[in-house]
């Protein structure tokens, strides 16, 4: 793949002779690769904040290193949506929940293992749009989360999502969008746990939404994310997934490999490696707060904690 190194050079004279030419400014590529002779990043991310933050964090990481970075496919959509999308080359990079990418693949492949997610997701993106590589997971973790008030816990006895069977009738839940589709969701219920979420409230996965409606009582079990600041700030109960439906969601960047062949590989997953490994569950919870209750600027968040880990 290292030939391509030889093939970047010569476009960037290309790009050089031509910017002598015109007499005017440095003029922006037209073809995707940047005066430095490095391929333009597209990036995406599915819709929710923590993955859209967790997208703008590697983007960041990679811009300075001299690499440009498109964001249009940020936010692009849930996974049926992004996964399709990078499969067909829509973008080139993504950070995935390696536990549920793999279960929208195969649910029967998933465990709470990372490194078993991780190594069953990668075997079968490698025939995927042309081969998708997963690069190395974070310490960071987070899993779906069934969530309810203290005064529901309390009330209704609740501690594990097996004791909501017996009062199920007297339950509004809340849940992703997708649940309905998600293996890992309704399915997993219902096989594991015997809940019918036909009838739940659908919103958005991982919204300030769901965690609205949560604290309003709209709903009395969300689905949250278990990094989502809500559930601490509100002394929220998390109920335990005692017949562990839920996969081990640590979180890494998938590339594709058509991308990997346009840069010096091993310098590229460097960057990208690097932030994955400073990235703990900890971190990722005080990150989505500063967005969630501080409201800063996902790009300002980006940028404070790559230079507090000395990224930047």
């Amino acid at each position: 793949m290292r030939r391509f190194r030889m093939l970047a050079l010569g476009a960037s004279m290309l790009v050089l002779l031509s910017a002598c030419s015109t007499g005017g400014g440095s003029p922006q590529p037209t073809t995707g690769v940047s005066s430095a002779g490095k391929p333009t990043i597209k990036l995406g991310s599915d819709g929710f904040y923590e993955s859209k933050l967790m997208a703008e964090i590697y983007g960041q990481a990679l811009e300075a290193k001299g690499y440009k970075v498109d964001r249009t496919a940020v936010g692009i959509g849930d996974r049926k949506v992004s996964a399709p999308a990078l499969e067909s080359g829509q973008f080139d990079l993504k950070p995935e929940y390696i536990g549920s990418g793999l279960a929208f693949y195969d649910a029967t492949k998933t465990t709470g293992d990372p490194a078993g997610n991780a190594s069953a997701l990668q075997a079968i993106l490698t025939g995927k749009g042309g081969g998708i590589t997963v690069l190395n997971y974070s310490p960071a973790a987070d899993q779906n989360a069934f969530v309810v008030t203290k005064a529901t816990a309390d009330g209704k006895h609740l501690a594990t999502l097996s004791d909501t069977k017996a009062v199920a009738s007297q339950l509004k839940f809340g849940v992703a969008t997708e649940c309905g589709t998600n293996p890992v969701c309704a399915t997993a219920l219902k096989n594991a746990y015997g809940l019918d979420l036909s009838n739940a409230l659908p919103l958005a996965a991982c919204s300030q939404p769901m965690a609205d409606a949560l604290a309003a009582g709209t709903i009395d079990v969300g689905e949250l994310c278990s990094t989502q600041p809500d559930i601490a700030k509100n002394g929220w109960v998390v109920l335990t997934d005692d017949k562990h439906t839920q996969p081990a969601d640590n979180i890494a960047p998938l590339v594709r490999n058509d991308l990997l062949a346009k840069v010096d590989m091993a310098s590229f997953e460097k960057i990208l490696n690097d932030v994955s490994a400073k990235m703990t569950t900890p971190d990722l919870t005080k990150l989505n707060a500063a967005f969630v209750v501080d409201k800063k600027d996902i790009s300002a968040i980006a940028k404070e904690w790559l230079k507090t880990n000395g990224l930047v």
